[in-house]
């Protein structure tokens, strides 16, 4: 993040981590060799974006979301899923929503809302 300090000067500002501690405790699954293998087999298994699919869109999945709303920090749900192969436009979206409890619409290439 920059913050002007003058007309002619920028200079960085550290981004504070806002997270709970519960969130940082589970944050760091993501960065073990186990979540990579884990990831890596989804994406192996399913290297289309899911929800892209469903609106008849053919894009990669880069991305291995927890589906039904996440783990909420089980660890449990954490490595056993359910898990979701999408693009990375599509977890921006969609994934934060379901996250945070939204029921979240999905429309097809025609317009109407896919069941």
């Amino acid at each position: 993040m920059l913050a002007r300090r003058s007309a002619s000067m920028w200079c960085a500002v550290a981004k504070h981590d806002q997270r709970s501690a519960e969130a940082k405790a589970y944050r760091r699954l993501y960065k073990t060799s186990r979540w990579r293998r884990l990831r890596d087999s989804v994406l192996r298994e399913r290297p289309l974006c899911e929800r892209c699919l469903r609106m008849e869109v053919v894009e990669p999945a880069t991305v291995v979301h927890h589906k039904d709303g996440g783990h909420k920090g089980d660890e449990t749900r954490f490595w056993a899923g359910p898990f979701e192969a999408l693009c990375k436009p599509c977890h921006d979206r969609f994934g934060a929503m379901e996250d945070r409890g939204v029921e979240v619409v999905e429309f097809g290439q025609d317009g109407w809302p896919l069941a």
